[in-house]
């Protein structure tokens, strides 16, 4: 079993022991998810794709956000801000500006890229290393600005 996965299993036992219901139910729904990648897949979940599974629902959380607050329900996007504030304990320590500069400055270096048809490979070195630390939808405008 992964390190993050462990870290999420027994936060649900601690969440279960102080009865803190949301927590329960937002740590299941993680651990919900990566057990249909496992079995689907017929793989042993491990960290980074870990990362990448809750960063992809702190996404669809924020989209929902989103929504719910342009429809003027903002019960419903209270109770998504919240999902995102349990899920994020689980991401590691989130990238400054700076730093996503840095790496995708020297991914560019790396791959030599001079044209928007290299950004694939730009993308591919940077984003194992943004992965859960960072919107990779501001890598991208990031990538998008230094290689144009």
């Amino acid at each position: 079993m992964s390190e993050l996965k462990k870290t999420i299993s027994d936060t649900l036992k601690a969440s279960m022991r102080a009865k803190e219901k949301e927590r329960v139910t937002v740590i299941r729904t993680i651990l919900a998810e990566i057990k249909r990648i496992e079995v689907d897949e017929r793989i042993e979940v491990d960290d980074a794709r870990t990362l990448g599974v809750l960063d992809k629902m702190v996404k669809q959380r924020k989209d929902s956000v989103q929504q719910f607050t342009d429809g003027g329900r903002e019960d419903l996007a209270e109770i998504e801000q919240r999902e995102i504030t349990i899920i994020s304990e689980f991401l590691p320590t989130a990238l400054t500006e700076d730093e996503i500069i840095d790496i995708v400055k020297a991914a560019i270096a790396e791959t030599g890229a001079a044209s928007m048809q290299q950004m694939g490979a730009v993308m591919a070195i940077v984003k194992p290393q943004v992965q859960g630390r960072g919107d990779m939808g501001i890598v991208s405008k990031h990538v998008k600005a230094l290689i144009a």
